[in-house]
């Protein structure tokens, strides 16, 4: 059974988990998940190597919400807060898709704690998606919201209000995306391994902008959809290795 934590950062209670020993290894999930949806095949194998602090953002799962929009810099700010309080001053930083951007976001804003960064699915431009992605963007509702991912919410939070206003406010902050300059990734000097599925939301063509922006950035393109490089709940492949080969790619990154 797993303890889980809250700290008071930036107006919100923000739940984090700690597994392992080692060199710290923050896990950023993606939008409308838990810790356990997106990193809950994976955790376990790089706790066995790292001081694994998987956190979840403001309005998911645990944690609490603030009366505001979501954005992304918001969210980088809270992880960075989070760190200072557990006396954290340098971290590898692993986050997929929604949590991919937050982890960029970090790198430039707040560059004296990221180590090196591994950035999964992320975007920083709205033509870095998938044709017809915003136009789906459009019409999300909680109805047509995986189920998994909301069986998962409620799991660890029973209030169907703090789900519909997860998926809300996740849902607006696609919907209204601005995109970032290339001098902001050019600017980042952590090094970085960016990670695409060939079936991703996000384009292929995006995540080598992205590596030849970031000035040590290195891009591994594997196979699958969404998520499935990392065992994600809504699009893991049943006996597929490809978590455990993500693990030993990142691993071999972040120890060189």
């Amino acid at each position: 059974m797993i303890t889980g934590n809250y700290a008071d950062v930036n107006g919100i209670k923000m739940y984090y988990e700690i597994h392992g020993e080692g060199k710290p290894l923050v896990l950023i999930h993606g939008g409308g998940s838990t810790i356990e949806t997106t990193f809950g095949r994976i955790l376990p194998e790089f706790a066995k190597k790292y001081k694994v602090f998987a956190v979840e953002l403001q309005n998911h799962g645990h944690s609490s919400s603030r009366n505001e929009a979501e954005t992304f810099e918001q969210d980088a700010d809270d992880v960075a807060a989070l760190l200072k309080q557990l006396n954290i001053s340098k971290a590898f930083i692993f986050g997929f898709s929604n949590g991919g951007s937050t982890t960029l976001q970090i790198a430039i804003r707040h560059p004296d704690i990221a180590d090196k960064i591994i950035v999964a699915s992320g975007a920083y431009l709205r033509d870095g998606f998938i044709p017809g992605f915003f136009d789906m963007m459009q019409n999300a509702s909680l109805e047509n919201m995986p189920q998994p991912l909301k069986d998962a919410f409620l799991k660890v939070n029973p209030d169907k209000a703090a789900l519909k206003n997860m998926h809300d406010k996740d849902a607006e902050r696609m919907r209204t995306f601005k995109d970032w300059g290339d001098a902001d990734l050019a600017s980042i000097k952590a090094r970085a391994l960016i990670i695409n599925g060939d079936k991703d939301v996000v384009t292929n063509e995006h995540a080598v902008k992205m590596q030849k922006l970031i000035p040590n950035a290195q891009l591994v393109i594997l196979p699958g959809a969404h998520g499935a490089f990392l065992g994600e709940v809504c699009t893991a492949v049943p006996g597929s290795r490809l978590p455990e080969l993500t693990v030993g790619l990142v691993e071999e990154f972040l120890d060189k």
